[in-house]
């Protein structure tokens, strides 16, 4: 398959460009740190002692320093959302970049984990020099309490060395409850080995406090290498020999030695800061419960839920993230916004699929089964909804829809739910939009899946015919799972029905009968699917097409 050059940049330029500047920027600061430990005069007596280990632990400590600070930012939700939203300062391109803002927290955290490496293997180096090569010379200089100490004990009875030990174990913990099958099969282990950061931040800002590294700070008085008060120049005999008699210098002082100041918090307290105001203020906006309208149970084990909240404003393509009390007090989990708040109605919705133990729980909140020992006919029971938070909203590329002319818009499954709120959008008015023609592409593996958003679907068919529009809106249908296949036999679904296809789509097809039908434009295409679906997608995007017609990529990715 042949890529497009034009397609590649538009799709991968940014994420490429800035993925330059990151590793450029941290090249940098490593052999920046590294040449200055290797060749600075303040730091000869100690690069004497510890060699290439002093360098390798510096320079990665100052790769860390960048991305503990780094890290933080794609986190904070709510400022990217606010970039996102003020279109007279983010491009298009902008808010595609700030799309990949998950990407980068987890290139950052990669980053973290494997110069954690570096920097403990150097300073294992490091300590057993500082046993080894005890210094009587400049006793101010040792970390070691006398030669040949054992290096464990240095370890453990040092600050810098006990907060390293802990730093590192947290830091395994939350690596390795990242990886893809623990969030999946055990989500919750993920979300609090993950809010061990918070601790995670304190000991790296005590981290420092212990001045294991000296530097000298009278230079002027003691040159490097000059000859002291009690050395004669016979006993640097093999080092003088090539130097002149004028250049001999002898110290006019002992050599005074510093810690060095904690530079940690230099890096990390402006990013750490705007965090910390930032989940205060998501705190604050959702200390509010929301009040929950009316429950609805769809087929295959969806969930509607719609609510209402005062002064509550969203956007079509956003996501909320919903705290239950009576299931975890401290568990948050995000959903997508299949409805939102209009100025005609002021609720808004969405659907859950009943996947794991939270959504699980959560559900037999909402729809307990029935009680034998009541007394009361069921037809007067009161039902009482659990207390539920709402925090958000938050963008999602979904919200870049309407900002094309032409937008293709491909669902696996329950991953329908962002383009259910744009379908709702373009039900309420659709001329208000730049969206001149909208391809819709919805695969189930069961038939009952499209019951979810049937009567949505149909509204907006019948609305477009009557306002002599059908081709502003193309539907397609597909259905994998042939067991028992029935059909949508209902009348007010006929529309449906015609769209209804067998099998899995021909994505190639697909998207060339789209170029030829749009030559010469860009197309947003936007996936929330299974990993497969979005994989055949992006690189069809990126693939050179007769027609020039660009597809750009957009794929839904929870921060």
């Amino acid at each position: 398959m042949v890529v497009s050059v034009r397609s590649w940049v538009a799709n991968e330029g940014g994420k490429h460009l800035v993925l330059m500047l990151w590793l450029g920027v941290n090249t940098w600061l490593f052999v920046k740190t590294f040449l200055l430990y290797s060749t600075g005069q303040q730091y000869h007596y100690l690069y004497k002692m510890l060699g290439l280990g002093l360098c390798i632990s510096r320079a990665s400590a100052s790769v860390l320093n960048l991305n503990c600070s780094l890290v933080l930012l794609p986190m904070c939700r709510s400022l990217l959302t606010f970039v996102r939203g003020t279109h007279q300062v983010s491009s298009r391109k902008t808010r595609r970049l700030l799309d990949k803002s998950k990407t980068f927290h987890v290139a950052c955290g990669v980053a973290i984990c494997i110069f954690s490496v570096v920097h403990v293997s150097a300073h294992l180096v490091n300590v057993i020099n500082f046993s080894v090569s005890y210094s009587d010379d400049f006793p101010a200089l040792n970390l070691a309490r006398y030669k040949g100490e054992d290096p464990k004990l240095i370890i453990l009875t040092t600050i810098p060395g006990v907060t390293g030990v802990l730093l590192v174990l947290i830091l395994f913990l939350m690596f390795t409850s990242s990886s893809y099958c623990v969030r999946v099969s055990n989500y919750e282990i993920f979300w609090y080995t993950h809010n061990l950061f918070i601790v995670f931040y304190i000991i790296l800002m005590v981290h420092m406090v212990g001045g294991a590294l000296k530097y000298q700070t009278n230079l002027e008085a003691h040159p490097p290498g000059c000859l002291r008060a009690n050395q004669s120049s016979t006993e640097q005999q093999g080092e003088e020999l090539e130097q002149r008699e004028d250049e001999e210098r002898r110290c006019r002082e002992e050599a005074h030695f510093q810690p060095h100041y904690p530079q940690t918090w230099i890096w990390v307290s402006g990013p750490l800061c705007l965090y910390c105001a930032e989940r205060f203020y998501r705190y604050i906006r959702s200390s509010d419960p929301v009040t929950i309208v009316t429950v609805v149970r769809h087929p295959c084990d969806v969930i509607e839920l719609r609510m209402l909240k005062k002064n509550f404003k969203a956007r079509p393509g956003q996501y909320i993230v919903l705290n239950c009390p009576g299931v975890s007090s401290f568990e948050n989990h995000p959903f997508t916004l299949t409805a939102c708040p209009t100025e005609k109605k002021q609720t808004f919705g969405i659907h859950l699929r009943v996947v794991g133990d939270w959504t699980a729980r959560f559900t037999q909140l909402l729809l307990p089964g029935p009680r034998i020992d009541l007394e009361v006919l069921p037809m007067v029971q009161q039902r009482r909804y659990p207390k539920l938070y709402v925090d958000g909203p938050f963008g999602s590329p979904s919200e870049e829809v309407f900002n094309y002319d032409v937008s293709l818009c491909v669902a696996g499954g329950i991953g329908v739910t962002p383009f259910a709120c744009v379908l709702n959008a373009l039900l309420d008015g659709w001329t208000a939009f730049r969206l001149q023609r909208l391809y819709f592409v919805w695969v189930c593996r069961e038939l009952q899946s499209f019951y979810w958003f049937a009567e949505l679907l149909c509204a907006l068919h019948h609305k477009l015919w009557k306002e002599n529009r059908p081709d502003y809106f193309n539907l397609k249908l597909y259905v994998s799972q042939t067991d028992s296949l029935q059909s949508m036999s209902e009348e007010k679904y006929r529309p449906l029905t015609s769209r209804l296809l067998v099998g899995r789509p021909r994505w190639k097809l697909l998207l060339d009968e789209i170029g030829r039908t749009n030559k010469h434009k860009r197309v947003g295409v936007f996936c929330c699917g299974p990993k497969g679906i979005s994989r055949t997608l992006h690189r069809l995007c990126n693939s050179a097409r007769s027609s020039g017609t660009t597809f750009e990529f957009n794929k839904e990715s929870f921060s």
